[in-house]
């Protein structure tokens, strides 16, 4: 019940009371749901209520603020979570913040050896160190990311607040002529810049060539129609939510093409509680945390943070042909894991299974030692 104004005189004036004979009346101006506000009403006229509910950190969230990269995937994840939080009665504003990522998208630009402050450029730093720097200055109070960016440890001044409903984590297969990666010719083109599809893709195919393809889903799409490769292969949770699927006619098993861990995910990322900024209003930031946590999908968290521990276990980076993809079935936890050398001579590949109630962070590293007993470390260590 968003900016509705609430006469709390009588709760308040009834709740001092009991501790002053100079009890004042006041009037509150309420942003948070309707049901917390009978809560707090009843905590009050029971004296029972902690501090933290006597002035609740709803009443201080006026406006979230989040901070989005620019292109059409980035803004529409951002609207989409902006319309999860205005449904739930708060007022959202998005800041578009240009990355290192995207400067690096531009073929002019000459990207520096490391960042302004020093750090080196890594590749999954490159497109979060500028919007964390505005989360971390208070510009903004929540980074909406795809999660398959963010490196497995986050800097302890920030959180994930909340992992959504996941998409379809499975990779597509892009072509108009051709209607699955069988069907290509030989020495077909396919364009793609991650070691993870290129290695999986030549095991599966040894004669395909390989395109640089730089950019975002309507850049690659562009390329691709331009005649620059026969055919792409990109992440589908991209192409069914900007509505691009009119060429996806393979999609591919995910034990033929492993999604990269956290594929197909949002990852809400604000400010830590216990890291709150130092402000005038301590409350801020852990009530935005809990704003933030209303959206969040406990599967998707979990899988998804299984697939982290592989990763994290067998070295991390995104620039490892490594995926991995963790769901449900009746009751038990499916983990696939999958390691390809880089020519795609070699693969290690398990299905980790386990019942409902072990730890992800178990299950992911019973996944990355069954996978080392199959020589995966080597093959990660094989030059591309």
């Amino acid at each position: 019940m968003r900016g509705a104004m609430v006469d709390g005189s009588e709760t308040l004036s009834h709740c001092c009371s009991k501790k002053s004979s100079n009890a004042e009346k006041c009037v509150i101006r309420w942003f948070g749901p309707k049901e917390h506000l009978r809560k707090w009403r009843t905590a009050l006229r029971l004296s029972l209520a902690p501090p933290c509910l006597r002035y609740p950190s709803y009443v201080s969230i006026q406006t979230i603020r989040i901070g989005s990269r620019g292109s059409q995937l980035a803004l529409w994840q951002a609207n989409h979570i902006a319309a999860e939080l205005r449904a739930h009665g708060y007022t959202v504003e998005i800041e578009v913040i240009r990355t290192m990522g995207d400067r690096m998208q531009d073929p002019a630009f000459v990207a520096p050896a490391t960042f302004a402050d020093g750090s080196p450029l890594d590749a999954k730093g490159i497109f979060i160190k500028e919007i964390e720097e505005a989360l971390a200055a208070g510009r903004i109070d929540l980074a909406v990311h795809s999660l398959k960016d963010l490196p497995t440890e986050l800097d302890p001044r920030f959180t994930l607040a909340a992992i959504p409903p996941r998409a379809d984590a499975r990779d597509a297969f892009v072509c108009e002529n051709f209607w699955g990666l069988h069907t290509l010719p030989l020495h077909s083109s396919v364009g793609t810049t991650s070691p993870r599809r290129k290695a999986m893709l030549l095991a599966l195919r040894p004669d395909l060539r390989f395109v640089e393809m730089r950019g975002n889903i309507d850049t690659r799409l562009r390329k691709w129609e331009a005649g620059e490769a026969d055919a792409l292969v990109l992440a589908c949770a991209g192409l069914d939510r900007l509505g691009r699927t009119e060429n996806v006619h393979q999609r591919f098993a995910v034990d033929e093409l492993t999604p990269a861990p956290g594929q197909g995910a949002l990852a809400l990322e604000t400010r830590s509680p216990h890291h709150a900024l130092d402000t005038d209003d301590p409350t801020r930031d852990p009530a935005i945390h809990e704003a933030i946590r209303a959206l969040h999908c406990a599967s998707a968290e979990f899988a998804t943070q299984a697939e982290r521990h592989v990763l994290a276990a067998l070295g991390g980076g995104c620039q490892l042909p490594l995926g991995a993809y963790c769901h449900e079935v009746d009751g038990h936890w499916h983990l696939h894991a999958q390691v390809a050398a880089p020519d795609g001579e070699e693969v290690a590949h398990v299905i980790e299974r386990a019942p409902v109630g072990i730890s992800a962070a178990e299950l992911g590293q019973r996944a990355a030692a069954a996978l080392e007993e199959r020589g995966a470390l080597e093959l990660l260590q094989q030059p591309a």
